[in-house]
C-alpha cells in the first residue's frame, strides 16, 4: 500500500494489479528491471528416499539426472494425459524445491501426496518470493550482491542480501533475464526496499506480468493449460528431455505416447488479428469460410510490439504459420494469421552487468 499499488483478490490473496500503470510498467521491465511480489505462489521442499525418481512417476521430465543447483520448467500430468499445473523444479543438496502456482497448491499437494506417500511435501506458507526482471536486473544486484550474478539460466544459489539468507533462482516469467528470490516472510519488506532503492528498479504488478509473459509466449495455467490440454498440444513437450519419451511412465502416458508418434488434433498457437481490438481469451477462432477451429486462450494489447497478440488452439491443419484465420471480437469477424510464439524473443542474460 505505501508504493500505491491497486490491490486485486487472487486465490486468496490481496496482489498488486498496478502501481504506475501496466503500459509503463511493462515498457520499465523491457528497458531496466521491475520487482514484482509473487508471494502468492506455493513454495514447497520435497524430501524422501529418491525424492527425484519418485517425482519422475507424476512428472514427465528429466529430474534424476537434474544437477544440484539447477532448475527446470516441468509439468505435471493427470490420468487423460491433461495438465494438473506446471511448476519449476529445482534439485537442493537436501531436497527438491517445487515453485507452484498459488490457484493450485492445495490441489497439487493433494495429487502428489496422493501419488508419492513415501515422500513429505512440506509447504513453506510463510516463506515470501519476489521476482527483480529486466535488462537490468543484474546491474541492480552488482553492489548488494555480486556473487549472484555468477548464476547461469536456471541455476539456483543461496546468499546473503544485507544480512537476510535468500534463495535465488535465474529465472521468470518475462522473457527477460531475472531473479526469482525466496526469503522469510518477515524479512521480504527489507528485501523489497533495498532492491527499489536501485535507480534502475520500479514496482510492477500483475498486469504487466501478465503483459509480459503473453509477448514471451509462456502459459497461464487455467487459461492456456489446463486439465483437459495436454503437454503436447500446448508445445511442452520439449520439457520431457529423450530418455522420459522412451518410456512415458506417467499418469495420461499412452495419449501422450500417441500424440507424439501421430501429432495432436490441435496445437497452441500465436495470433496477429488485424486492427487495434484486443480479442480475450475464450473467443472463436475460425477458418477462412467461417467454420470453428479453434478458441483464443490469452489476448492483450502488446506494449512492445503496438499491435493486439493473442495466444489459443486451432485445429492442427491450420497452425502453420501464415494461415489466414478469422477470430470474433464483439459480434464480428476479424481476420487473423498465426504467427510463431514467442511474439518477443527472450534475452539472454549477462554474466557481468553491463
Amino acid at each position: 500500500m505505501a508504493l500505491g499499488g491497486k490491490l486485486v483478490p487472487f486465490a486468496g490473496w490481496e496482489l498488486p494489479v498496478q502501481y504506475e500503470g501496466i503500459l509503463a510498467e511493462h515498457r520499465w521491465t523491457r528497458e531496466s528491471a521491475s520487482l514484482f511480489d509473487v508471494s502468492h505462489m506455493g513454495q514447497v521442499e520435497v524430501s524422501g528416499k529418491d525424492a527425484a525418481g519418485q517425482l519422475e512417476t507424476v512428472i514427465p521430465a528429466s529430474l534424476q539426472s537434474l544437477p544440484e543447483g539447477r532448475t527446470r520448467y516441468a509439468v505435471i500430468t493427470n490420468d487423460d494425459g491433461g495438465i494438473v499445473d506446471d511448476l519449476l523444479v529445482t534439485r537442493r543438496a537436501d531436497d527438491i524445491f517445487l515453485v507452484i502456482n498459488a490457484a493450485r497448491i492445495d490441489a497439487d499437494l493433494a495429487w502428489f501426496r496422493s501419488r508419492l506417500p513415501v515422500l513429505t511435501f512440506n509447504h513453506r506458507q510463510e516463506r515470501a518470493l519476489l521476482a527483480l526482471q529486466g535488462p537490468k536486473a543484474a546491474n541492480a544486484l552488482s553492489d548488494l550482491i555480486p556473487a549472484a550474478l555468477e548464476l547461469a539460466p536456471f541455476a539456483y544459489g543461496e546468499f546473503e542480501l544485507l544480512g537476510v539468507p535468500c534463495t535465488f533462482s535465474r529465472s521468470g516469467y518475462t522473457g527477460e533475464d531475472g531473479f526469482e528470490i525466496g526469503c522469510d516472510g518477515p524479512a521480504a519488506v527489507s528485501v523489497a526496499e533495498a532492491l527499489l532503492a536501485r535507480s534502475e528498479v520500479r514496482p510492477a504488478g500483475l498486469g504487466a506480468r501478465d503483459s509480459l509473459r503473453l509477448e514471451a509466449g509462456l502459459c497461464l495455467y487455467g487459461s492456456d493449460i489446463d486439465a483437459d490440454t495436454s503437454p503436447v498440444e500446448a508445445g511442452l513437450a520439449w520439457t520431457f528431455g529423450a530418455r522420459r519419451r522412451d518410456t512415458l511412465a506417467v499418469p495420461g502416458g499412452a495419449r501422450i505416447e500417441r500424440e507424439l508418434a501421430n501429432g495432436p488434433t490441435r496445437r497452441r498457437v500465436g495470433l496477429l488479428p488485424e486492427g487495434r481490438g484486443v480479442v480475450r481469451g475464450g473467443a472463436v477462432v475460425l477458418d477462412a469460410s467461417g467454420h470453428e477451429i479453434g478458441k483464443v486462450t490469452s489476448g492483450t494489447f502488446s506494449p512492445s510490439l503496438a499491435v493486439p497478440i493473442a495466444m489459443g488452439y486451432v485445429a492442427t491443419e491450420h497452425s502453420e504459420p501464415g494461415a489466414a484465420l478469422q477470430v470474433e471480437l464483439r459480434g464480428r469477424q476479424v481476420p487473423a494469421r498465426v504467427t510463431p510464439l514467442p511474439f518477443v524473443p527472450p534475452r539472454r542474460h549477462q554474466t557481468r552487468p553491463t
